[in-house]
Formats: C-alpha cells, sequence, structure tokens
C-alpha cells in the first residue's frame, strides 16, 4: 500500500471480537492506527503492551483497530485468538481475516505491521517489525498535530 492510498474498506472478516467497525465509522473524527498481528507472532506479543499504552494514551484522539492475520492454518482457531487477545488485554475491535482478504486489500505481508491513516482515511504512515515504536509515535504525532492545529 503506498503512502497517501486511501483505507481500504473494513470488509471480509471472518469475524468480529471487541466490536465491528466500517471504514465510515472511522474516516472524517479522528486518525486512525491499524496493526497487524498473529497469536503465532513472538515480536506481535511482545510489542502489544506498547500497542496498548499507546491506544489508551490516545484513545480520545486515535482510533485504534487490530487485524488478526493468520500465518498458518493453526492461527485459524477462533478460541485462540480470542484467549490471545485477552491474554494480552487487545480490547479494540479486531478484525479477524481468516480468509486475508483485508490482508490482501493493504497488500500487506508482515506481522506485526502498522498503518496510520489521518481523519481523511490517507495513509501517513506504514512500518513493520517489532521495532521502532518510538517511530510510530512520532508519525502519530505528527498526524494528530494537523488535527489539533486545524482546530485551533
Amino acid at each position: 500500500m503506498k503512502l497517501r492510498a486511501q483505507m481500504p474498506e473494513l470488509v471480509g472478516a471472518t469475524a468480529w471480537l471487541n466490536g465491528k467497525v466500517s471504514k465510515a465509522n472511522l474516516i472524517g473524527n479522528k486518525p486512525t492506527l491499524i496493526h497487524f498481528w498473529s497469536v503465532s507472532c513472538h515480536l506481535c506479543k511482545e510489542a502489544m503492551p506498547d500497542v496498548n499504552k499507546f491506544r489508551d494514551e490516545y484513545s480520545k484522539e486515535l482510533n485504534v483497530v487490530a487485524v488478526h492475520m493468520p500465518r498458518s492454518e493453526s492461527d485459524l482457531d477462533l478460541d485462540v485468538i480470542k484467549a490471545t487477545a485477552a491474554e494480552h488485554d487487545i480490547t479494540q475491535p479486531i478484525f479477524v481475516d481468516g480468509e486475508m482478504k483485508l490482508t490482501d486489500a493493504f497488500d500487506n505481508q508482515y506481522v506485526p505491521a502498522y498503518y496510520v491513516f489521518d481523519k481523511e482515511g490517507q495513509l501517513r504512515h506504514f512500518q513493520a517489525g517489532g521495532s521502532g515504536m518510538k517511530m510510530l509515535e512520532k508519525r502519530v504525532n505528527r498526524v494528530l498535530d494537523e488535527v489539533r492545529n486545524a482546530e485551533a
């Protein structure tokens, strides 16, 4: 997915956990962080406390949506996904992408992966891998500053 591309529609989930959202729910009100993770991804689990801290710290200014991307057949067990989400305090809406439809729409190949969209739904930042939360925070703050400055 290229920078400035529009956020894909959030369709094709095999399940939604913690509530369901649509692109229409996210666009126009505030920026959005969409993060891809998998139950079989050790780096994802290591990064989750940082993602959760981020989610909680910016809850009034930022939408956060998780996408569970299976990496193997064993990653498709919904009970395991639910248990892992509970164990790692993933309380934001989770798009369970059992058929890889959203993964394909994002052209995503990585977990963890982070996509930051501005409030108009344009992709402003992408990064993959377990490190780099400081860079992610910097990019999110840049997008949030635009919103703050526009409202001032």
